[in-house]
């Protein structure tokens, strides 16, 4: 069944089973199910045990603790229960009111937010859950949806990490195209500067971004997103409170009537601060180790990131103790029980996310087993393409790959290579363009799978029911990918990256100009 077309139902099964249920743990639990059952050749007793061991292998690998998967996990414990002082120290409820003031439109809390998504660019997981607890304040009194804050999220996390050479994705990415450049003993450029050359011509994410900003501004809300954001306005329920919303905190906490700004502002410079400190601490010690130069690209590329989140975790969390045990002492509403409450109710409020999560890892690494992706790229190395086509190609294979194996890093990793290969036998300077459209279908697909770590973070970031985000999110990103493509298409027959990127732009500025009147006559009919 490996690297065969079959390798294809389980995630297809998953993903169908989410649409039509919209449950996702059954859903990931049936597609986890069905890929024991290929990979085991339908042996019931082989089949538990493929699926126990990828589950312990969260957890346990090569008979060591796992850390970059617990860590995470730690990581996301650790956030609600951040969540948690910071809402009872009364911090949420006085930025709430500060940003109130200040930020006076619905289009402008969208707009920061955004913003805040490309100024916080080390690391996708980071990105998503500290804009998540840093908006939710200012989005949720302007009753902007929670799905809608997610989308803003999703859209400003990988595909600013993508193009960002000082990040943990720009690090990856460039020790990829080095191995590349090597291997097809290509001197014009460096790994370096390939990427600089390539995050231009990387479409969607121009796409994605623009779209954020547009969407936001001109107010054009289509799909089901506009039933949640309709609801929003009219009734101020942000999110729909019969469903699971991981990151919220479902019982009443008391709350300081004495909370600043500052309950929740230092809480999350700590956390940012001491994530970015300790990435280049476990960077630095790791080139250290190799005896190599610890140039700040070298460092971002050896960093261990779930380590450097759990610290940073672990030093927010002790500032916003600081802060509650402040307000203990001078509100009376706030009382020794409270401690208790605090770290009971911001470890249950992320529950939901960790259930996901663990679910999406299994069923990613059975999908790894089977070679999913292994056969998707197989596909493009057989076929006869139109050398000019080949950008266009790649990124819809690549987005499909991301979509069904959840994993835009493992698509780089699989599809990159393949690139480079078919650029270098047919026409070297394809290259730049081609491994562009992978990093961008990688990307796009990974927006819209609903078993990506990344979509997952995202919805738990922003306080939204996941399978909302995914549909809401869905239209919004093919939008993004049909633009994206088309500016391919004209990259690739043209090898200009100016006539790709200005194409793209150009459809970016007829979406804004007839967007809104468009998606209202439709919503209209």
């Amino acid at each position: 069944m490996e690297n065969t077309i079959y390798s294809l139902l389980p995630p297809l099964l998953a993903i169908l089973m989410v649409i039509l249920t919209r449950r996702v743990l059954l859903s990931l639990g049936v597609g986890i199910l069905s890929a024991g059952l290929l990979l085991a050749e339908f042996s019931i007793t082989e089949t538990l045990s493929i699926i126990w061991n990828a589950f312990k292998g969260i957890f346990v690998d090569g008979g060591e603790l796992n850390t970059w998967n617990v860590y995470i996990i730690l990581f996301l414990l650790i956030l609600g229960v951040i969540t948690a002082f910071v809402n009872i120290s009364g911090g949420s409820r006085a930025f709430g009111e500060w940003a109130l003031k200040r930020v006076k439109t619905r289009a402008g809390a969208q707009i920061l937010t955004a913003v805040l998504g490309i100024i916080i660019f080390i690391d996708d997981y980071f990105n998503a859950l500290a804009v998540g607890q840093v908006s939710r304040p200012i989005t949720d009194r302007h009753r902007i949806s929670r799905a809608k804050l997610a989308y803003i999220i999703d859209s400003t996390s990988a595909p600013i990490c993508v193009v960002s050479p000082i990040s943990s994705w720009g690090a990856f990415i460039i020790a990829l195209i080095g191995g590349i450049l090597a291997d097809h003993a290509i001197t014009g450029y460096t790994a370096f500067s390939a990427f600089l050359q390539i995050a231009p011509m990387n479409l969607y994410v121009w796409a994605a971004i623009g779209l954020v900003f547009i969407t936001s501004y001109r107010g054009i809300d289509f799909g089901k997103m506009r039933e949640h954001e309709q609801r929003a306005i009219n009734t101020g329920e942000v999110y729909d409170p019969e469903k699971d919303v991981p990151g919220e905190l479902k019982n009443d906490l008391p709350v300081s009537e004495k909370g600043t700004v500052g309950d929740l502002i230092w809480p999350i410079i700590a956390l940012i601060a001491g994530t970015v400190s300790a990435m280049l601490w476990t960077g630095y010690q790791a080139v250290a180790a190799d005896g190599g130069e610890a140039s700040l690209l070298a460092i971002f590329e050896n960093t261990d990131v779930s380590t450097s989140l759990l610290y940073g975790g672990l030093f927010g969390l002790l500032v916003a103790l600081i802060f509650f045990f402040r307000q203990m002492s001078s509100s009376k509403a706030i009382t020794g029980s409270a401690l208790g409450t605090g770290f009971v109710e911001g470890i249950k409020s992320m529950l939901p996310a960790v259930y996901i999560l663990i679910f999406a890892w299994t069923i990613v690494t059975l999908i790894g087993s089977l070679q999913t992706g292994e056969y998707l790229a197989g596909l493009v190395e057989s076929s006869n393409l139109n050398i000019g086509l080949l950008p266009v190609i790649l990124f819809l294979v690549a987005g499909v790959m991301a979509f069904a194996t959840g994993t835009s890093w493992g698509s780089f990793g699989i599809l990159l290579p393949i690139a480079g290969e078919i650029a270098a036998a047919t026409d070297v300077s394809i290259l730049l363009p081609a491994m562009a459209a992978v990093l961008a279908g990688s990307v796009f697909g990974d927006h819209c799978s609903p078993i990506s770590d990344t979509s997952i973070l995202s919805s738990t970031g922003a306080g939204s029911n996941h399978i909302d985000h995914v549909i809401t999110q869905l239209p919004y990103a093919i939008t993004g990918a049909v633009i994206a493509s088309i500016g391919f298409v004209a990259l690739g027959l043209t090898g200009s990256t100016l006539v790709g990127l200005g194409v793209t732009i150009i459809l970016l500025v007829l979406f804004a100009v007839f967007g809104k009147k468009t998606v209202n006559e439709a919503a209209g009919s």
